[in-house]
């Protein structure tokens, strides 16, 4: 059974989902003993978008602070995707916002990642509004089988499908665009400030976007995390298989 019963569970998802993707481990962490998590929508993705809104690296860090702020006591924050970029970056400015902290792209941090091949046809300009036109835009039975097609558990795809539209496609030209190299690497230079709270990186085997096994293992070993490898699943190891997530998860937690 977990030890830790105090601290709250925050999970942030990423691109291009909503918290639908967290549903199996969700259910697979109150089942071995914790409390509910609680779910945070990134803007843009699956939660409305303020007045204003850049959708920068900066700007989604800085959300993530104040919905943490609101809060009032340290979390063990786990974010995937995206929110495990979002959550690298508060772990690295704001630790004192934390119990502890997750992350399943620690990769992306890496001097030498590049950025795959879809985020790179979004950071260019003019093509990136064609490509992300073709992935918000088509009906939702395409855009079922583009998350499938990619390793999603189908009735999780099913229920992030219909979130996807133009303010989504949106956030993620600016957010990617705000990414492009240097910029990754311009962050990634402060990693072991991280080291100021217990991190766990989280490596799926077979995820093709988050970076070598090599920059994610030079990466969490500069923010002094823990690796566990989630041996044979993808970028989408929570909707394949959340008992084994949440195990690890769970161990994770009771050893601080």
């Amino acid at each position: 059974m977990p030890t830790d019963q105090v601290t709250p569970v925050v999970l942030v998802h990423g691109n291009p989902e909503t918290t639908a993707v967290w549903d199996l481990l969700v259910e697979q962490l109150v089942a071995q003993g914790h409390d509910k998590p609680l779910c945070l929508s990134p803007p843009g993705f699956g939660a409305p978008v303020p007045t204003g809104w850049g959708a920068t690296i900066g700007e989604y860090r800085d959300w993530l602070v104040a919905e943490l702020e609101g809060l009032g006591r340290p979390v063990h924050l786990v974010g995937h995707d995206w929110g495990g970029g979002h959550a690298v970056n508060v772990a690295m400015t704001r630790p004192d916002l934390l119990r502890s902290w997750c992350s399943d792209v620690i990769g992306l941090f890496d001097p030498d990642y590049v950025w795959h091949e879809l985020a790179q046809g979004w950071q260019s300009p003019e093509d990136g509004e064609a490509a992300v036109a073709r992935l918000v835009r088509p009906p939702v039975e395409e855009k079922v089988s583009f998350f499938v097609d990619r390793g999603m558990d189908g009735s999780i795809a099913e229920r992030i499908a219909p979130a996807m539209d133009d303010v989504m496609g949106s956030c993620i030209l600016r957010l990617y665009r705000s990414a492009a190299q240097p910029v990754m690497a311009e962050l990634g230079a402060g990693l072991e400030a991280a080291a100021a709270r217990p991190g766990l990186a989280i490596l799926a085997s077979e995820d093709r976007v988050a970076g070598t096994d090599e920059q994610r293992r030079r990466s969490a070993a500069r923010a002094g995390a823990r690796v566990e490898v989630l041996d044979g699943l993808g970028h989408w190891w929570m909707t394949r298989d959340a008992e084994r997530g949440a195990a690890v998860l769970t161990r994770f937690w009771a050893s601080l």
